[in-house]
């Protein structure tokens, strides 16, 4: 993967430079908006910056993207459907976010680019807006859809018999958390060095580079600590105060949250939107701290096994763990859109599986420490709900499940029709180089309307 990114990141430089050199050829042209070859290459430029392997062929899905994008963004100004400037910024700092991870850093991609970061973002800004103001007509267009209990019961029914899905082994499973708590002395060391960043920084060091070197934010540091435009609902409680309070290039003091001591600098304030910089200092564990997280979860445990409380109101009670204290202690099954607790065994966390595997339903596994995806250490308990063995699809079991294929399916026949619609009534020319692209072909052989010329 490394060579294809090394490839990616020459392959950006070289057709950059290469634009600046070439006159742009029309390699589409959809209503009175054109696709140009550059716009075509820098998308499959930054497919490849993601570490993908190279393939030209791609570019035919990405002119048939950029195609429905203009159709969809057509019928956006007819329908008055906008964004605004946070939501384009936010987009485009997510996307930069990833790229730079993938490159190895700002640096390195800025050298790649041969140009700033900054420069890059005014750039490709235009291209974000015209996608995000896309995706909110196809909303539009699907919003209505629903799907009634007789519609799952038409499209389970019109599946063959000898077609239905296989569904592996799900499981319920909840989870009770206790987190080790450091004492006020214990605090103290990291705090204080936090603290010592903070007072280097006024004292005149650079901000970003001391956040590269020291701060333990992994989403950020990179970055220079910096943080994408958030509002009052995004961040921690404690971090949203100091955000809004504070004016444009003033500094809070140390402050904690459940993370860890941050400081941060309010970089710029445009209504209810934030965009800071930050650093953190994660305090580490303590034996002692682990030791005490051990004694309550004991505790915990013994009152569900001797049925003095239910799990679910001593995961809501006790639980460290915000998302699933909230749902009784049971973990969710994300990748649904019905945000179900059904949990296939193989999407399951690996550490997670080794335990209920060996554990009968109804029953709870022994208080144990484990890390959680952030390195934190901690100590939980599992509870086995429910198991449901490897079967045939069907209404009983399954019907969350079909209930999303049902929709799914619906929402691509509307899409569908749609489009086809909009092709019908649009003037639509593509460029000969792509007319052999297969997924081109039902934009190139439709009737074609007239253009006055």
């Amino acid at each position: 993967m490394k060579n294809y990114l090394i490839i990616a990141l020459l392959l950006v430089s070289n057709s950059l430079l290469a634009q600046k050199k070439v006159i742009d050829k029309v390699v589409a042209v959809v209503g009175d908006n054109v696709i140009l070859q550059s716009e075509v290459d820098q998308q499959y430029a930054q497919y490849l910056v993601q570490g993908t392997k190279p393939d030209p062929g791609i570019k035919c899905y990405i002119l048939q993207n950029m195609l429905s994008q203009k159709l969809l963004s057509q019928q956006a100004v007819i329908d008055s459907i906008t964004v605004n400037d946070d939501e384009v910024d936010e987009e485009i700092d997510r996307r930069m976010r990833r790229s730079i991870a993938n490159a190895g850093g700002q640096d390195r991609l800025e050298e790649f680019l041969g140009r700033s970061v900054l420069q890059y973002k005014d750039e490709i800004r235009p291209d974000i807006r015209e996608q995000l103001v896309a995706q909110k007509m196809q909303a539009k267009i699907t919003e209505k859809v629903e799907v009634t209990p007789l519609d799952v019961r038409r499209f389970f029914n019109d599946i063959p018999k000898d077609s239905l899905p296989t569904f592996n082994t799900e499981v319920e499973v909840g989870e009770l958390v206790v987190y080790p708590e450091l004492t006020k002395k214990e605090k103290e060391f990291y705090r204080d060095k936090a603290e010592a960043l903070r007072l280097r920084v006024k004292s005149g060091d650079n901000f970003g580079t001391l956040a590269r070197l020291y701060s333990q934010d992994p989403g950020s540091a990179a970055d220079g600590g910096e943080l994408p435009s958030f509002d009052r609902q995004t961040m921690a409680k404690e971090f949203t105060a100091w955000a809004f309070k504070l004016k444009e290039k003033e500094m809070s003091p140390v402050f904690e949250t459940e993370f860890g001591f941050h400081f941060l600098e309010v970089l710029e304030r445009k209504g209810e939107q934030v965009r800071a910089r930050h650093i953190l200092i994660i305090p580490e564990t303590t034996p002692a701290s682990l030791d005490r997280a051990k004694v309550e979860i004991d505790s915990i445990y013994k009152k569900v096994i001797d049925k003095k409380m239910d799990f679910s109101t001593a995961a809501s009670l006790y639980s460290d763990n915000n998302d699933t204290k909230y749902n009784g202690g049971m973990i969710l099954n994300y990748e649904s859109s019905n945000r179900t607790t059904f949990i296939p065994t193989d999407k399951l966390d690996p550490s997670v599986f080794l335990v209920v595997d060996t554990m009968k339903v109804g029953t709870y596994s022994k208080p144990e420490i484990f890390t959680d995806t952030r390195g934190k250490k901690g100590y939980r308990f599992l509870y086995l709900r429910s198991k449901t063995p490897p079967h045939k699809a069907n209404l009983e079991q399954d019907l969350p499940k079909l209930k999303e294929a049902a929709y799914e399916t619906k929402v691509n026949k509307v899409v569908s029709e749609w489009f086809e619609k909009r092709r019908k009534a649009s003037y639509i020319k593509i460029d000969k180089e792509f007319q052999s692209c297969d997924v081109l072909q039902e934009w190139i052989t439709k009737p074609v309307t007239a253009k006055n010329e």
